[in-house]
């Protein structure tokens, strides 16, 4: 096992990186050939001179870094570089978000970047891939982390929001701004009341719009007017807390969307009047189910609770290996 990582994906400075194609997979240093697995800043980061990523992630990538070189790949789709079978496939944490496969010489490692393992409707569907080495995040990596159905948590967030608008209260949802703000949009029901949405929000569903995936159009904070500030929905990234145009918003509601919302205390250190446990990231489960159903026998922890997660793995039969890597987790 030891020739095979140092063959085919090795673990540097730079980032992942896969010595016989010559390219890194969501590097955190500048290098000239970087495969992405999805557009949050921790695993798509600008200087790289060629980007490669799944074709949904195009419009996003150019969003966020601006002018650069990036081809796309339909899911599925192989591409051979220097003689390494590479392709992406759906993980479902956002659009776009990919797990990359790489097959050499009968070898087949997958990265699966950020994943979770629910269809959550807008960011495709999480597609097991069988492999020998498998490459996880472990954000919400302990067996607390369980999320509830979809549907109930909304069902929580619309009564939420109805109950606001009959005291006559704005309610201000954060949500962060690429990808949980499009799903939020995308389930909420607009005969409700008014939805207004932070700038940067519009800008990520611009992206989402350019790559076949429509978000609907929406009223910017900024524009609020009397009736929107009494019962309207403001969604916003955190950095709309304590805001300028927030002031304006007189006995407001605060609501945080996030998986760290399943910790007691998570909403009271935010200063959160509720909080919903809605996470991109799988749980305890869906980690689990998706380590089992690749049948690799080596799994590699990356991020989140990596020591609990390796000691979970070596459990159940399987070789845990902690990863040390500049990943992190945009969930809050």
């Amino acid at each position: 096992m030891k020739n095979s990582l140092k063959s085919l994906i090795t673990f540097t400075k730079k980032g992942l990186y896969c010595p016989p194609a010559d390219v890194y997979i969501d590097p955190w240093r500048k290098v000239d050939k970087a495969l992405i697995t999805h557009g949050h800043s921790d695993h798509a980061r600008k200087g790289m001179k060629q980007y490669l990523c799944a074709e949904d992630s195009v419009p996003i990538l150019r969003s966020r870094l601006g002018k650069i070189k990036v081809a796309g790949l339909p899911f599925g789709k192989t591409t051979l570089v220097n003689g390494v079978n590479i392709s992406f496939h759906p993980a479902g944490h956002i659009l776009g978000s990919s797990q990359i496969r790489i097959e050499y010489k009968g070898e087949v490692w997958v990265i699966s970047g950020d994943y979770k393992t629910v269809d959550d409707g807008i960011s495709g569907t999480f597609e097991p891939i069988p492999c020998h080495h498998f490459i996880t995040e472990t954000t919400f990596g302990l067996p607390v982390y369980r999320w509830e159905s979809q549907e109930v948590i909304f069902e929580n967030i619309h009564q939420w929001w109805s109950d606001n608008i009959r005291d006559k209260r704005p309610s201000i949802l954060h949500a962060y701004s690429l990808g949980k703000a499009q799903r939020i949009l995308k389930h909420l029901d607009r005969s409700t009341g008014s939805i207004l949405i932070h700038p940067a929000i519009a800008n990520m569903n611009e992206a989402y719009r350019l790559a076949g995936q429509p978000i609907g159009e929406f009223k910017d904070v900024h524009d609020a007017d009397k009736e929107d500030k009494d019962s309207g929905l403001f969604l916003t990234p955190s950095s709309g807390v304590g805001a300028s145009w927030t002031r304006g918003l007189k006995n407001a509601s605060s609501a945080f969307a996030s998986g760290w919302m399943r910790v007691r205390g998570a909403r009271r250190r935010r200063n959160m009047e509720r909080g919903f446990v809605l996470s991109d990231h799988a749980d305890w489960p869906g980690l689990n189910s998706a380590i089992e159903a690749t049948g690799a026998e080596n799994i590699y922890v990356t991020h989140g609770y990596t020591a609990t997660m390796k000691q979970w793995i070596d459990h159940i039969g399987k070789k845990g290996n902690i990863v040390s890597t500049e990943y992190g987790e945009e969930d809050g």
